[in-house]
């Protein structure tokens, strides 16, 4: 059985797809960019800021869901600059603290021009 999960605390699907489906225990989130849930506007500023909104709208998602970063197993992390990786990853260790596994790679162009988009898999307690 699927379960859909959405929540106003994290940006509403701008497509034809949910925030995050829960199946076999798994969580299956959507990735995420840096659009504020309240506005819809995106969070301005440089890769630090617009990640920390990316882990707030994650952290929304994952606790609907009933879970938490902690059981995050596989993320999936896309940045519109590799120059953006360290600084990203300032931002990324303090709410991945598990080390889940993790791929992360330039793209031409993320939605709405964006820096990082980053999506995740978690188990669900």
């Amino acid at each position: 059985m699927l379960t859909k999960v959405s929540t106003t605390k994290a940006p509403a699907a701008i497509g034809p797809y949910s925030q995050g489906i829960i199946a076999n225990g798994f969580l299956f989130a959507s990735g995420q960019i840096p659009i504020i849930p309240e506005t819809g506007d995106i969070a301005e500023g440089d890769i630090t800021v617009q990640a920390q909104q990316v882990m707030k709208n994650i952290g929304e998602i994952l606790k609907e869901a009933g879970t938490d970063f902690e059981s995050v197993v596989k993320t999936t992390c896309f940045l519109a600059q590799m120059s953006d990786f360290s600084a990203f990853n300032g931002v990324y260790e303090k709410y991945f603290t598990g080390k889940p596994a993790r791929s992360c790679v330039a793209v031409k162009e993320l939605p709405k021009n964006v820096l990082c988009e980053v999506e995740v898999i978690a188990t669900v307690k």
